[in-house]
């Protein structure tokens, strides 16, 4: 076999890479791989399939030759997790890889839980099960957005159950594969595509149980964040008691079948009219009770006699009155005769002191034509004209002068 490096002045043949290619693959040996049946055919004694990677998008095609498929498991079928001793064989004549089946076995439930549980810790640790992140679903939802297998009885349950419970209640179903290589991809989509809509108030995953395997699909990390990021409440009924995917723990609810997803989602309106004549009834006695109550107390009001006969008021008003006037009425005749005798007594004294009460005795008062009273005979030279001011009227005089004390006045 030609060593020399292929050049374009001397390219290989097409046999001689083939062989380099098949004896580099050969230098592989024999190797244990973990996958899933994605394909399972048999043709001629021989079985033809495909692996696919757990996690990835990585797939290979494999051959169960007719001697080696008696050695291994009866049940093994599509959709299976497994593991298989695998030595890669590349053909040369038809330029094709395979990898040629030495054993294969079903992956030990312990080591899938040993994942799982790794897995479970892992989001957990990140939160994604916490018991705050969780969200209230809606006492009444309009639309219930369903992801389920098409055609399936889960679907017919959720449905029957919860318009039986609400008749009015509406649906938006997206069918998805609930097992094998295809749910992952397809419920991821429906998550989205359910969480995107505005309608749906509530989202529902559902299937009718099944065993560890056909479950494992509910615990993929893609579903589980995928789960986490939707904005929209969401219930798993992808179970029953026995089993726990992760995706029943990132839910906002678990329930424990399709039907009882629909009675926990939906309410019932014979409950809930019998709530509300409940409630009704209550509300009636505690307002009739209230009434009542509040009417005795108004009656007792009204029964006292300062409300049962208003003229009372008036009465003893009209007494009180009555009271007051003549009291007033006696003090303001003790004032005015009190006033009165003080004025008879100030008039008196007044009396006695007024100019007029001499005149009475019999005294006169001069006054010179100015006004001015006449004091002295000095006042009234001789000729002088004085008037007299008597006690009961006035006369005019004219001086003749002074006289001497004793001597007949002449006017």
């Amino acid at each position: 076999m030609s060593t020399e490096p292929a050049t374009a002045e001397k390219p290989w043949p097409v046999g001689l890479l083939s062989s380099k290619i098949r004896d580099y693959i050969d230098r592989l040996g024999t190797v244990w791989v973990e996958g899933e049946i994605s394909q399972w055919g048999i043709s001629g004694g021989n079985i033809y399939g495909k692996l696919k990677d757990v996690d990835g998008d990585a797939t290979v095609s494999f051959t169960i030759w007719s001697s080696v498929r008696t050695k291994l498991p009866d049940d093994l079928k599509h959709g299976d997790r497994v593991i298989a001793l695998i030595k890669p064989n590349y053909w040369i004549k038809g330029g094709s890889l395979t990898m040629q089946v030495f054993q294969m076995k079903h992956v030990g439930l312990g080591d899938m839980l040993e994942r799982l549980e790794r897995l479970r810790r892992q989001l957990a640790s990140e939160g994604l099960f916490d018991a705050a992140r969780k969200k209230r679903l809606p006492f009444l939802p309009h639309c219930i957005g369903l992801i389920t297998g098409k055609d399936s009885d889960a679907e017919k349950d959720v449905i029957r159950n919860a318009q039986l419970r609400w008749p009015a209640v509406d649906f938006r179903v997206v069918h998805a594969a609930v097992q094998g290589d295809r749910t992952v991809p397809e419920v991821v989509s429906a998550l989205k595509t359910l969480d995107a809509d505005p309608r749906v108030d509530v989202i529902i995953v559902a299937r009718g149980g099944g065993d560890f395997q056909n479950l494992l699909g509910f615990s993929d990390e893609r579903v589980i964040r995928a789960a986490a990021a939707c904005a929209t409440p969401i219930v798993s009924a992808i179970g029953h008691e026995a089993d726990r995917p992760l995706f029943d723990d990132v839910a906002d609810l678990r329930a424990s079948t399709p039907t009882d997803a629909a009675k926990r989602v939906v309410p019932d309106v014979t409950e809930e009219l019998s709530r509300v004549q409940q409630a009704r009834t209550r509300l009636t006695m505690r307002l009739t009770g209230f009434l009542s109550n509040e009417t005795a107390r108004v009656d007792a009001i009204r029964s006292r006699p300062a409300l049962s006969s208003s003229s009372w008021i008036i009465d003893a008003r009209a007494q009180e009155l009555t009271r007051y006037v003549a009291r007033g009425t006696e003090l303001i005749e003790r004032a005015l005769d009190h006033e009165s005798r003080t004025t008879a007594e100030l008039k008196a004294h007044l009396k006695a002191l007024s100019p007029q009460r001499t005149l009475d005795r019999g005294y006169a008062i001069a006054q010179d034509p100015d006004g001015h009273v006449i004091r002295s005979a000095a006042d009234a030279p001789a000729g002088t004209r004085f008037t007299l001011t008597l006690a009961d009227g006035a006369i005019a005089a004219s001086s003749e002068g002074a006289l001497e004390l004793g001597s007949p006045a002449r006017g």
